[in-house]
């Protein structure tokens, strides 16, 4: 099977994974007290323009820097993307509070799946680690034994995953309403470690856009996790 065939395969179980687990966690753990946004079809659009323009713009960006002159995706972009989106519609709604804590286990999960996809894919798909010389190392047919830093942000997802369940299921207010913000930051966290481990091209001293992207998330995780104590205080 072609590298972008197995790509697709994981990419499709991502999309049905967290379709399953975001089901199950809405129902178990949302089913009332925060606000839904299912029922509200502009902020799906909001969400969906954010998000697809800010995959497309920063994984072709750092593309073109890296010399391949291609359309590119990023989940670090699409994240970002659909934040802007969401939180404009909001100050434009007058919407206040999280509404993103029902797409958390899909996100974190569909992540950690997908993340297989590009590790299977190998080097066509540019999301392999540098040259190391730890036993893990991965030769993806060059010769170059790499971190396989795919792997590292799955298990970091999964991770995350895992601890964030186990907050549900004792009951954690605090984590079920800024849950999202929880995961934001929790992957800008990591994603900044990895990409120190990765071949692209810097654009700030030994940043590259990814990073720059993720110092961004996370000064919006902590600033909203912030303002939702704020919130939740004054009520």
């Amino acid at each position: 099977m072609q590298p972008m065939a197995v790509h697709a395969v994981f990419d499709v179980a991502a999309w049905l994974s967290a379709w399953a687990i975001g089901r199950w966690v809405s129902q178990r753990y949302f089913a009332g007290g925060l606000r839904t946004p299912f029922s509200d079809p502009l902020y799906f659009i909001a969400l969906g323009i954010g998000a697809i323009a800010g995959a497309l713009v920063f994984g072709s960006l750092n593309m073109t820097l890296a010399g391949l002159w291609q359309i590119g995706h990023s989940i670090a972009g699409a994240i970002a993307g659909g934040v802007v989106g969401v939180e404009l519609y909001k100050r434009i709604a007058g919407i206040k509070g999280s509404t993103g804590g029902q797409f958390v286990a899909s996100l974190a999960l569909g992540i950690a799946v997908g993340r297989l996809g590009c590790f299977f894919a190998g080097l066509p798909d540019f999301t392999y680690g540098t040259a190391t010389a730890l036993p893990w190392g991965v030769d993806f047919g060059d010769g170059i034994a790499r971190h396989p830093v795919q792997l590292y942000e799955s298990a970091a997802m999964l991770a995350f995953l895992a601890a964030y369940l186990y907050a549900l299921t004792r009951g954690s207010e605090a984590v079920r309403s800024s849950g999202f913000y929880l995961f934001t930051g929790w992957y800008a966290a990591q994603r900044f470690a990895w990409e120190f481990l990765k071949p692209y091209p810097p654009v700030l001293g030994p940043l590259n856009v990814f990073h720059l992207i993720c110092i961004a998330l996370l000064a919006y995780s902590i600033w909203m996790m912030r303002q939702t104590h704020e919130l939740r205080a004054a009520v």
